[in-house]
């Protein structure tokens, strides 16, 4: 039994990340010796590319404006690994993650010794949250799905709405290599009647979303992109929704897109009456949402974790468009199993220099060898991260450090940059 976050923590990130999943079987069964918790749920279920945990954050911050009480589950973690469980303004404690590590401790083991199985660590992370929940006074719970869609631990919840983000080429080793079969997969969360709202921008994968929902009987709005009109860049980024003017303090073009969806799918939920929201909550609530290491800004250094194709485009949309006649120079890593031939040459496109760096991870790629992929004039490589940082934190005034590439590289650079800040 655990007695510390130390030891819980690095007994949970110590099991298989993901098994082989051809259904729900096992995550079923575990839900079922739990007791199902679950079923006791209010869930809206976002799933998508890019996006979704910023749309999540929006979602929340609306329903707390209007005193709702409401959890979420996100991953993968910036700050610090508790944040992956709120309640309301608040991430789990140590305390009460511990109680919980405790029992899937003990569930873990069963599974393993009665049916021969091994419960990975995401769906333990996610029979944790759903025990948490369950034991608190909550209106409602908003999952993002860890991966795809249709066999992600999340998707054993029957949600009251479900939201798709954006789709785009990320993970095919598992699902699939067009963005037809991205998508079907993450299409797995919508259940029988319940309502699909979608930002997915690509007009020739629209056919697929209605096909699949009149399937399913699911209600379908799809959110075209020249619903939003009149984007405006500057310390907030602003815009007009149907006919409404909405101002956010995330950065970025694909804010917008994220923004938009959290706002549709908060006018269904007011529709099917679960919720009651007026558009002057759902507009401070935009405002207050915050999202660390997404477009995130540290003075002349620009944070975002952009670690796929869909990720990379959207920042270099917003970086054309806020830091336009600016000398960008990047500092980037990647995760050794992440399409990053790809990103870099679409990073190339539009910073002047890179300099790629590596870091204590298992899975991260070596400096070296995203060095060799590059092609750009200017490349640099450096082993020590906070060296490079050291040597390229002074800049001039039209320069931009952007430091870019896997989350677990931003998480570690952004608790160096608030100490230094």
């Amino acid at each position: 039994m655990f007695t510390n976050i130390n030891d819980a923590v690095k007994w949970i990130e110590s099991i298989k990340r993901f098994g082989d999943k051809y259904d729900l079987s096992r995550m079923e069964l575990a839900c079922k010796l739990l007791g199902n918790p679950e079923q006791n749920l209010k869930v809206i279920h976002i799933a998508g590319t890019n996006g979704k945990g910023s749309t999540v954050s929006y979602l929340k911050h609306i329903l707390l404006e209007n005193e709702y009480n409401v959890g979420t589950f996100t991953s993968p973690y910036i700050v610090r690994f508790n944040e992956r469980i709120t309640y309301n303004y608040n991430d789990i404690s140590d305390e009460e993650f511990i109680y919980y590590v405790n029992l899937v401790f003990n569930l873990y083991n069963k599974v393993l010794n009665d049916y021969n199985d091994v419960i990975t660590f995401f769906e333990l992370i996610t029979l944790i949250s759903f025990m948490y929940f369950n034991d608190k006074d909550i209106d409602f719970v908003i999952y993002e799905v860890g991966l795809g869609g249709l066999l992600d631990a999340t998707n054993v919840v029957n949600p009251l709405i479900a939201g798709i983000t954006s789709i785009s080429y990320d993970h095919m080793n598992v699902l699939g290599d067009t963005l037809e079969e991205i998508l079907l997969n993450k299409l797995g969360i919508v259940k029988e009647n319940v309502p699909l709202v979608t930002s997915v921008r690509q007009s020739e994968l629209h056919p697929v979303i209605k096909k699949y929902c009149n399937a399913k009987k699911s209600d379908l709005l799809i959110i075209s992109a020249g619903s939003y009109k009149d984007i405006e860049y500057g310390s907030y980024t602003k815009f007009k929704y149907k006919n409404e003017d909405y101002k956010l303090s995330l950065l970025g073009n694909h804010q917008v897109w994220n923004a938009a969806l959290a706002i549709e799918i908060i006018f269904k939920l007011n529709k099917l009456n679960y919720t009651d929201v007026s558009i002057n909550n759902i507009k401070i609530g935009l405002l207050n949402t915050f999202w660390p290491g997404r477009f995130e800004r540290f003075g002349n250094i620009v944070l975002d974790g952009a670690h796929n194709i869909g990720g990379m485009t959207a920042l270099k949309e917003s970086i054309e468009t806020l830091y336009k006649g600016h000398y960008i120079k990047s500092l980037y890593t990647s995760m050794a199993d992440k399409e990053y031939f790809d990103i870099i040459k679409l990073l190339e496109s539009f910073v002047d220099e890179i300099h790629f760096t590596e870091f204590e991870y298992e899975r991260c790629e070596s400096a070296d060898n995203l060095y060799e992929v590059s092609t750009i004039n200017k490349k640099f490589k450096h082993k020590d991260v906070f060296k490079a940082i050291n040597e390229l934190k002074n800049l001039k005034n039209n320069e931009l450090l952007l430091i870019t590439g896997s989350l677990y590289f931003i998480s570690l650079v952004r608790k160096e940059l608030k100490k230094r800040s």
